[in-house]
């Protein structure tokens, strides 16, 4: 695909999330952070289905899904991404950008929609802030989303599975947010909604409007190399000298 055809296919796909993510976020506060349809549903079936192994693994997951964990794999998933030491460079950079700035942007909608999260009684983990949409859930979406790029555009062979796999981990940690009592589906959903809007966004911005020059690198021109040779000329002295010649007669 060429760039033209990425930034449609990313615009249209981050289209439809935000517009998905806009309809949510209004029905939320029109209720006024009250729990929707299938909210307490979900909620009421989590709490009869918590033996001790699964609340162990729900936290361990649930872990991954913040802190300096979402970042190592952004720059990993970036370093491989890249063939040169520049693209590499410009992959960690973009990489951790769009994480950090859709990060910060989640926390602006959560303020602004400040929704409660579910009784403190049935939380089995610890938690802070508002509900919507589910940090969490943003993060690990948005860090499997860069894996994924990274995965589809470096490695053509065996790919797929390696995408399902990461596409899984980023669905699982959201879903642990509900497991543990700590959100309610919709948060998840909204997470998952932002997340993928924000990708679009980015993708979108990068294939339309990011230089090639920036993409590629320095590229060597001949003229690059003449300057270079001119800044080091052969001394006549010792072409003289190694030819076999004498040093010249007084």
């Amino acid at each position: 695909m060429n760039r033209k055809a990425i930034a449609a296919l990313a615009g249209g796909i981050g289209l439809v999330a935000w517009t998905a993510f806009g309809v949510l976020a209004a029905v939320v506060a029109g209720a006024h952070g009250a729990p929707l349809f299938p909210d307490e549903a979900l909620l009421h079936w989590s709490l009869g289905h918590r033996p001790a192994v699964a609340l162990a693994a729900a936290r361990g997951l649930t872990a991954t899904g913040t802190g300096v964990l979402p970042y190592a794999l952004v720059v990993v998933a970036a370093l491989v991404a890249g063939r040169t030491a520049w693209q590499r460079l410009l992959a960690v950079l973009l990489g951790a950008a769009c994480l950090g700035a859709g990060q910060a942007a989640r926390h602006g909608v959560m303020e602004l929609v400040a929704r409660a999260r579910p009784p403190l009684p049935d939380w089995r983990t610890h938690a802070s802030g508002w509900a919507f949409p589910s940090g969490h859930s943003t993060t690990a979406a948005l860090t499997a989303g860069l894996v994924i790029l990274a995965i589809w555009v470096r490695a053509p062979r065996g790919r797929t599975p390696l995408c399902l796999a990461v596409g899984c981990w980023g669905v699982l940690v959201g879903l642990t947010r509900v497991h543990l009592g700590v959100h309610w589906f919709t948060d998840v959903l909204g997470g998952w909604l932002f997340a993928a809007g924000w990708l679009g966004v980015c993708l979108y911005a990068a294939a339309r409007w990011l230089p090639a020059r920036l993409v590629t690198g320095p590229v060597s021109t001949p003229d690059s190399k003449h300057a270079r040779n001119a800044t080091n000329p052969t001394n006549p002295t010792d072409s003289t000298h190694r030819s076999g010649e004498g040093p010249p007669s007084r």
